[in-house]
């Protein structure tokens, strides 16, 4: 049977895609959701100077965007990209977000042109292009690519190595692993969620917590949207802005492929076939478009709500859609966006400690499951060169351009794969 079939149910999964869950775990399931994507949400508009609410609120739009481009069959999230933070800055500081806004839907305009050509050349090179020697280690990269971050939130408070975070990553860590592991039905299925409220219990406990914010927060709250012609009237077109995002979005497009090929697996599906790639990078660029009109930073697909999925196996695409409307709905209400601000960096550390560690687990799985044989030089040469490069973040930067190390991974591993021969000169025979 077609998995790509409506009527295709994935045997391992716990709620497939079209699954509509009851209406009380939704709700909580929605909220994991939230929780784990929260944080690196808020942080991108926090270091560059926009609105986390703004943020927060067209993370969600731009989900739901993507999810009705998509014809509502690929459980992704969208929200804040990292890729953009040194050109947001850098033009925060000079011209202010209006260039931020141009630079912003300029991305989202890339995306669409590039939609537009796969859209006409088909999906078939893809195939050629990426097979499991390649996707495997490019699915490790993705997860471990920001094990350096997660350590940094479980171990360093402004700066200075804390004792007392590290022992709040660990306990969110454990009780996580425990949730999992020893619970059954429905709160199995919720043990990201519960991990992070015991580590948040022990954080309150310890002191680490600071509920000013809270407190001096309004209940409702409207984000300071920076809407054009309405809150600011574009008076020249940016095009040194322009110039230094375009590039940045083949980047996030290669990011994209990989969260791509990690949703494939675990729904055991082919969403590079149906709905298409080019339905996923118009939906990416939507995304991204709508939140440079709205005063958002650019967006693209999020790992840690992989993560979640590759945890409790539930890819229904109606939670993704319940966290969209969690996202926009608390952009609005000072006092739970400013709640969920307070959740310290060791929880979403030690969380991070598993959701991304899952996501490597399945490029593993990749490989064994297509008994990739690493006796072979070929494969031995391209998945070693994709690990070190995408895990040490050997990124290429000319000028304010700059293609992370999972980019480059993905696009030296491609260029691998298509030259390389099927075999060495010392392996063939005489």
């Amino acid at each position: 049977m077609d998995t790509n079939d409506k009527n295709y149910r994935n045997p391992d999964a716990v709620l497939d895609i079209y699954d509509k869950p009851p209406l009380g775990s939704w709700f909580i399931l929605s909220l994991q959701h939230l929780f784990s994507m929260f944080g690196s949400t808020v942080l991108v508009p926090l270091l560059v100077g926009l609105d986390p609410s703004i943020a927060l609120f067209s993370s969600g739009v731009g989900t739901i965007l993507h999810i009705l481009i998509t014809k509502r069959r690929i459980p992704a999230y969208m929200s804040s990209s990292f890729s953009f933070i040194v050109p947001s800055i850098a033009l925060m500081k000079t011209v202010g977000f209006p260039a931020v806004a141009q630079g912003t839907i300029a991305v989202g305009a890339v995306y669409l042109i590039v939609a537009l050509l796969v859209g006409f050349v088909g999906y078939g090179w893809i195939d050629k292009a990426l097979p499991p020697i390649v996707v495997g280690p490019i699915v490790i990269v993705i997860g471990l690519a920001l094990a350096g971050s997660a350590a940094t939130d479980s171990t360093m408070n402004n700066g200075t190595y804390d004792l007392k975070f590290f022992g709040i990553a660990m306990f969110t860590l454990i009780t996580t692993v425990f949730f999992n592991m020893y619970l059954k039905g429905f709160l199995s299925n919720i043990a990201i969620l519960l991990g992070i409220i015991s580590g948040y219990l022990l954080s309150v406990i310890l002191g680490v917590v600071n509920f000013s914010k809270v407190a001096s927060s309004p209940w409702f709250a409207l984000p300071s949207f920076e809407i054009p012609f309405i809150n600011y009237t574009p008076h020249t077109i940016y095009w040194g802005a322009i110039l230094s995002f375009a590039p940045l979005a083949f980047v996030t497009m290669a990011e994209h492929l990989g969260h791509i090929m990690v949703l494939d697996e675990l729904t055991h599906r082919n969403f590079f076939k149906d709905p298409g790639l080019h339905r996923t990078l118009a939906g990416d660029g939507t995304a991204s478009i709508v939140a440079g009109l709205l005063g958002g930073p650019p967006i693209t697909s999020y790992g840690e709500n992989i993560g979640v999925m590759a945890v409790n196996k539930i890819y229904s695409v109606y939670v993704i859609i319940g966290a969209a409307v969690f996202a926009a709905v608390f952009g609005f209400v000072g006092k739970l966006s400013a709640l969920i601000q307070t959740v310290p960096g060791p929880v979403i550390g030690g969380i991070s400690f598993v959701l991304f560690g899952v996501i490597a687990s399945n490029g593993l799985k990749i490989l064994i499951d297509n008994k990739v044989d690493f006796s072979q030089k070929r494969n031995l040469m391209i998945g070693s060169v994709i690990l070190v490069i995408g895990i040490g973040n050997a990124m290429l930067q000319i000028g304010s351009f700059q293609f992370s190390g999972i980019g480059v991974a993905t696009i030296v591993g491609i260029a691998l794969n298509l030259i390389l021969p099927k075999e060495a000169r010392s392996e063939e025979k005489e």
